[in-house]
């Protein structure tokens, strides 16, 4: 089907051989083996469907490369099948296939010509290429003369010049700047809407959660886990922030009974009242504190079922602290439902006084941040977090809870958007 691609068992190997002629045994299926073998890639298996918008997610060296490079054609698998349905543009490593002492555009002659198109047909599209790129004059320089932004440009207004059935983009377009960004997703959009299947890589949670669906994890050169993109995309920070295994928070679903304090009865009341909770959370840190409740004010109303956009809301959340914290920070995340972010803070961020927290083993604390829900009608996520050190340079998460408050955001729409950016019209005489 065109715009499917399917992998069965792919894996990839860089081999030593030790000799020459060991390594042109193995072209002929011999039975040798080779002196060193180093899987970058291995047992993958999975099927991208016609038309789908899927992100490809991993830490530096997990392989994502690799497997790219394998799905396009331009490497091949050691073992395993890849079957490509349609025809594949592909942005992969800044430059890839220029040759510098070319101009840019005998390099867009080239790598069209590359990818099957005729000189016909590449003439055609010439005039669209160097508008897109807008590169202006240096478009008949030599590529070796371009700044990296520069080649990107090139490069995607040559890769999407003609509409593929599969559009691969790597972390190239991170080097452009936000307006060619802008450009190039909105060119990446038109083709999902035509049916053209893109696959995304991209260290940008956000980019992942707005452009793809569906998320495809690798780690350690095979797939970690597959799924919606707002769920792997949580396993993937947690992966990023570095849980250590063993010391991790474990998630208690119904929610803990409250530890004995000194806080009043009406706190312990709220917490123990809450809605919204949701137990399909993740939840994940390095230990040391633990978030063991929650609770939702808004208009005087504890816990209400729906909020008036706009309203003053205070989230607070409840802190066990488990071992002496010297500079604790509390964060809160707001997210949309299919885990867009929209809005987060601290309390280095959100204080004018007190902005980092000293806490004994055993402490029990209730921090709090308030601030309007200036959102449209709609359902948002709260995820809540607490962390140790220094807030402008490296935060340790002690314990984190994605995605664990469900709010439903209610009043006739007074804006078009997510956000409520309070403006205000005036008009004069010129």
């Amino acid at each position: 089907m065109s715009g499917q691609l399917t992998l069965e068992g792919v894996g990839k190997a860089y081999r030593h051989w030790g000799s020459e002629w060991l390594r042109a045994a193995s072209w002929f299926g011999l039975p040798v083996r080779p002196k060193e073998e180093h899987w970058i890639v291995r047992n993958v298996t999975l099927t991208i469907g016609a038309g789908e918008a899927v992100g490809v997610v991993g830490r530096n060296g997990a392989g994502k490369s690799t497997l790219l490079k394998l799905i396009t054609g331009t490497t091949q698998p050691t073992e395993g099948r890849i079957s490509r349905g349609g025809r594949i543009a592909a942005i992969l490593e800044l430059g890839m296939g220029f040759n510098p002492d070319l101009t840019g555009r005998q390099n867009c002659f080239h790598s069209a010509g590359l990818m099957g198109y005729t000189q016909q047909q590449i003439e055609g599209v010439m005039p669209s290429i160097e508008a897109f790129a807008e590169v202006g004059e240096y478009f008949d320089e030599p590529v070796r003369t371009y700044s990296s932004g520069m080649q990107v440009r090139v490069a995607f207004a040559v890769a999407t010049a003609f509409r593929p059935d599969i559009l691969i983009v790597d972390e190239a377009l991170s080097v452009g700047d936000a307006y060619f960004q802008a450009k190039c997703f909105k060119r990446v959009q038109e083709f999902k809407e035509q049916g053209t299947t893109l696959i995304l890589v991209s260290h940008s949670v956000g980019d992942i959660v707005k452009h793809c669906d569906r998320v495809i994890f690798i780690k350690d050169g095979g797939v970690h886990a597959d799924g919606p993109s707002r769920e792997i995309s949580n396993l993937y920070l947690d992966e990023l922030f570095g849980r250590k295994t063993g010391n991790a928070v474990v998630a208690e679903p119904d929610g803990p009974a409250s530890p004995p304090n000194s806080m009043g009865a009406g706190i312990e009341d709220l917490f123990h009242t809450r809605r919204g909770y949701n137990k399909g959370e993740h939840r994940w840190g390095q230990g040391g504190a633990r978030i063991i409740d929650y609770a939702v004010v808004s208009c005087g109303e504890e816990h209400p079922a729906r909020l008036d956009s706009g309203a003053r809301t205070e989230f607070m959340m409840k802190v066990v602290f488990d071992q002496d914290v010297e500079s604790a920070v509390p964060g809160i995340l707001i997210k949309t439902l299919e885990g867009l972010f929209l809005y987060g803070t601290n309390s280095f961020l959100a204080s004018s006084g007190a902005k980092v927290i000293s806490a004994k083993a055993g402490d029990v604390l209730v921090c709090a941040f308030q601030l309007p829900m200036n959102v449209n009608e709609g359902h948002y996520m709260v995820s809540l977090g607490i962390s140790s050190g220094d807030p402008l340079s490296e935060l340790t998460p002690l314990d984190r809870r994605y995605d664990s408050i469900l709010l439903d955001v209610s009043r006739p729409m007074q804006f078009w958007g997510i956000v409520d950016l309070h403006a205000e019209f005036s008009v004069r005489a010129a």
